[in-house]
């Protein structure tokens, strides 16, 4: 059955049969919830349907995931786990973040990190092209010791794409200037956290300062048409997590969700999954969700699917 008519008919299975892209995932809360409580051997307090935006978010993972999630053994689990679930829902290129801060887990830091994403790379190697992402969380920009990991990450050459995110206000996108120029010359893909709550100004801003292919969100760039259609005319490509951006506030509901307003203004866009122990709710049920939802035609599904591969192949 093709995605089309998958979609067109409600068959789950069949949409997750069709190839598709995940590429805005965090490793840290990369699988579903279900399966980091079979590992633990209990169960967790469901994350609210709707909450206070990131800062929400956050009171909802250091109050109930945190000690489950933050030990060498248990991010390891987490990370394998979010593979496979990508995997078993069609997803053959997965661009998942890994944070600078991973490398605490290690006594020699970076050469434990290169051990250790090398290993998930050539596991995985058959069913999935994992491009692993080097996350970097903007409230870190002033810490010197994670800057000069960063940095040397990118000289090992340990990732093919670099992310910056967390709290937009945390730091300017100058911040961290200097760190995007030294990833863009060793030929990494540039992306940044901006949009998801700001306004559309500095998605273009934050853009053009850091010289970014992609945009994690920028879904608050639908504000301005002048925005959009600098986006549209650079290809600047938002790579969208709509079930997130409903649950953390900054849609109200799925049927009004900007991405419709963004595609008619030629601007790129992908659906992927954020975080699957969050926000519940895999790439292939992304796009089930928008076309029950009416924001698209199953078609129009399609042509977004297959662009994500076409840009990637």
């Amino acid at each position: 059955m093709d995605f089309v008519k998958a979609l067109s008919t409600d068959n789950l299975t069949a949409i997750k049969t069709a190839p598709k892209t995940d590429i805005h995932s965090h490793a840290f809360l990369s699988t579903r919830l279900e399966n980091l409580e079979h590992w633990l051997g209990h169960s967790l307090e469901r994350p609210p349907s709707k909450m206070r935006g990131l800062e929400g978010m956050m009171e909802y993972v250091n109050a109930v995931l945190s000690d489950h999630i933050i030990t060498p053994d248990s991010f390891k689990f987490v990370a394998s786990s979010g593979i496979r679930d990508a995997i078993q829902d069609g997803v053959v290129v997965l661009e998942m973040s890994f944070d600078i801060r991973l490398a605490e887990y290690y006594p020699d830091e970076l050469i434990g990190v290169q051990s250790f994403l090398e290993a998930l790379v050539e596991q995985y190697r058959t069913q999935v092209n994992l491009r692993p992402e080097l996350g970097f969380p903007r409230t870190h920009a002033d810490d010197p010791k994670l800057m000069a990991l960063a940095h040397e990450a990118i000289e090992l050459r340990l990732f093919q794409s670099i992310d910056l995110y967390s709290y937009e206000e945390a730091c300017p996108p100058e911040a961290v200037k200097s760190l995007y120029a030294e990833a863009r010359a060793a030929g990494m893909k540039l992306k940044a956290h901006v949009g998801e709550f700001g306004d559309a100004e500095e998605v273009q801003r934050t853009v053009e300062v850091l010289d970014l292919d992609e945009v994690q969100h920028g879904i608050a760039a639908a504000e301005s048409v002048e925005v959009m259609r600098w986006l549209s005319e650079n290809q600047i490509q938002l790579n969208v997590c709509p079930t997130s951006n409903v649950m953390l506030g900054g849609v109200s509901n799925l049927a009004s969700h900007p991405i419709r307003v963004l595609f008619d203004y030629g601007v790129p866009v992908t659906i992927n999954t954020d975080d699957l122990m969050i926000f519940g709710q895999s790439v292939s049920e992304e796009y089930r969700n928008l076309y029950q939802a009416g924001v698209f035609s199953a078609e129009e599904l399609n042509d977004i699917r297959y662009a994500s591969l076409t840009v990637l192949s």
